[in-house]
């Protein structure tokens, strides 16, 4: 169960271990870590180039009438010669004591709290290099305990976890920084009507134990970063969608799951035949309640999925293509520092739509490109062209991207430009070498953009015209960028004109239109529709009864902004039962932003859903409702 790695006999820690090109049965046990000062990760306590965690093993009991993880984590370490002390990110842990491999007691230090950031671990430890840390988790910001109450059965209590980007140090000692890969192993006890699953492979049916209980074990044999350990234990079932495909969650959930995530295996090979093998043995997911915070989190083997996305017509599963996509850019190749996350969710972007656009044909794929160039244009339009914040780079010492527009849409645009000016053919090569020859490693953005000058890049010419230096570390948007077929929406955008200009409505066109087309009229309304208006457009679309809530949280959105009463209670049940940070908290600004009208709304709805949303969307939230807490 424990990985005991060969690979610690590499010749220093910060780069000696090869890693194969191809493969996920070669991967190594001990990824390298960067020494550049751009890979210097300021959100974690650790000094990896003296001495760092390399594996974790955990053995811990889910305590849900306490809302708590207790148990052992044992850390295998690496350091530099001479080097005697280890430091760790804690954030909240209650440690009972630290003891090095033979059981002697080591001595350790919790050091001041930084407000974010938690505080570090310091263990003195010698000589040893495995100890295990003896500890409870209460509280913890990673971990959502939702009552019975709160799950579509409505007879068993539920557990996940988000751990993105620093939270994990709040349930799991480690050092928790992108840049330091892991290898890992658990063994989590739970209540006997309870199934439990990690993002790692499963090592056979549960064992029982002497008090009731069931034992769950778990292998991840592949460095990754450590905010990629994830957990989620419920009554959840599982449903075989292919060969290595297959989908978790709630019993009355389970065929509509199942029948939205069909063509995952179809996915899953349209992205080898891009970029290469597949290497992380099975690509499970897990469809959790709707208070989970994101659309989904690419843990390896089981992303994690929000219900929103279950449209009944596989309109949204282009945000499965990209939590697969993940396995390449982010879980494969990950940023050493969270002010390069575009080179995650960027990279994985422009995937997403590759994939799309080879399993569900070019027209949907131009369009989502679409609907991603006019977040870029917004988001741009509403902080100006030179906001620092909109370079996909920053700074890691608290530099933040202008909203997700940045390292997601402009991210994939950026290369969309790059593969338009050089050629798919070439393009598709230069990127599937990238993912090759940086498996299992951290990356910066001045990494990229040496490889590509390097192994894509012809001639000066040619570097000019890729403007690839202004992309990722200037402001705004390069005058080169290979913008959307302008056609992609000419009926649609054509449809809203109508209506801003003589309030004409084609409910037929409606009806056949694509999700991303619908989006798209949503978008392009007049921002300013009186009470008439907004019930004529409800009416003849049915909006408020839509059962896709991308569709569903514009006219929300709209409806909110224009103050109209009649969907105030729609607006109320949606906030009650969806916990999705993108939706949650974009509608309590609206409301908060209409003044007296929406506050006393917005507050009303918040102290009753608060306590039912992640931490991660209660922190949005709350910075939005300012003092009305």
């Amino acid at each position: 169960m424990r990985f005991l790695a060969t690979a610690l006999s590499c010749s220093l820690m910060l780069a000696a271990c090869d890693v194969p090109e191809t493969g996920d049965a070669d991967a190594p046990k001990v990824a390298p870590v960067l020494d550049t000062a751009d890979a210097v990760d300021t959100q974690t306590f650790a000094k990896p180039l003296e001495a760092r965690v390399v594996n974790v093993d955990l053995d811990l009991d889910l305590d849900f009438a306490a809302k708590k993880v207790s148990g052992t984590a044992m850390l295998d370490l690496i350091a530099k010669p001479g080097v005697e002390q280890v430091i760790l990110d804690d954030d909240g842990l209650e440690i009972e004591s630290v003891t090095d491999g033979e059981g002697k007691p080591l001595e350790y230090e919790v050091g001041e709290v930084v407000e974010g950031k938690g505080a570090p671990l310091t263990v003195t430890m010698g000589d040893a290099r495995e100890i295990t840390i003896a500890y409870t988790a209460s509280d913890a910001a990673a971990l959502q305990w939702l009552s019975p109450e709160q799950t579509a059965g409505g007879k068993h209590p539920y557990l996940f976890s988000q751990g993105q980007a620093t939270l994990n140090r709040t349930w799991i000692p480690t050092q928790d920084s992108p840049g330091i890969r892991q290898t890992w192993s658990a063994r989590i006890t739970a209540p006997e009507e309870l199934t439990v699953v990690m993002s790692g492979l499963s090592q056979g049916d549960p064992e029982a134990t002497d008090d009731g209980k069931r034992a769950f074990t778990f292998e991840m044999d592949k460095p990754v970063a450590p905010y990629l350990i994830a957990i989620a234990a419920g009554d959840i079932v599982f449903k075989e969608l292919g060969p290595r495909t297959g989908v978790w969650s709630e019993p009355a959930m389970i065929d509509a799951a199942a029948a939205e995530l069909a063509d995952t295996e179809k996915m899953v090979e349209a992205a080898e035949e891009l970029y290469g093998p597949y290497r992380w043995g099975r690509y499970d997911m897990i469809v959790l309640p709707p208070s989970f915070p994101y659309g989904g989190m690419e843990n390896p083997v089981m992303t994690f999925l929000t219900p929103t996305f279950i449209a009944g017509d596989k309109s949204l599963t282009g945000l499965v293509a990209h939590e697969l996509a993940h396995s390449w850019s982010g879980n494969l190749v990950t940023n050493a520092v969270w002010g390069d996350g575009w080179l995650n969710e960027g990279v994985t972007s422009y995937f997403e739509n590759r994939i799309v656009e080879q399993v569900y044909g070019k027209q949907r794929a131009e369009q989502e490109a679409a609907l991603s160039f006019a977040n870029i244009e917004n988001t741009l339009a509403e902080v100006g062209m030179d906001a620092p914040g909109t370079a996909l780079h920053t700074d890691s010492d608290g530099g933040e991207l202008v909203g997700s527009a940045i390292a997601y849409d402009k991210g994939a645009y950026f290369l969309r430009t790059v593969e338009h000016i050089v050629g798919r053919q070439r393009f598709d090569a230069w990127l599937t070498q990238w993912f090759d020859n940086h498996a299992f490693q951290p990356a910066t953005s001045a990494m990229i953009l040496a490889d590509m000058q390097e192994n894509l890049v012809r001639d000066e010419e040619e570097a000019k015209a890729l403007m690839l230096r202004e992309w990722i570390f200037e402001p705004g948007l390069p005058s080169n960028v290979y913008k959307p077929d302008p056609k992609a929406f000419a009926a649609v955008d054509a449809a809203a004109k109508a209506f801003a200009d003589n309030r004409q409505l084609d409910e037929k066109a409606w009806g056949n239109w694509t999700s991303a087309e619908r989006q798209r009229f949503l978008a392009k309304l007049p921002r300013k529709l009186d009470n008439a208006e907004l019930a004529g457009l409800d009416e003849a679309l049915r909006l408020s009864d839509s059962k896709n809530n991308e569709e569903l949280f514009l006219w929300l959105e709209l409806a909110m902004a224009n103050q109209y009463e009649a969907v105030v209670p729609r607006t109320e049940q949606f906030l009650t039962h969806v916990g999705r940070a993108k939706f949650v908290r974009p509608l309590f600004t609206t409301l908060w932003e209409q003044g007296a009208w929406g506050q006393t709304i917005a507050t009303r709805i918040y102290a009753k859903t608060r306590a039912g949303y992640h931490s991660v969307t209660q922190g949005g939230v709350d910075k939005v409702m300012q003092g009305a807490r």
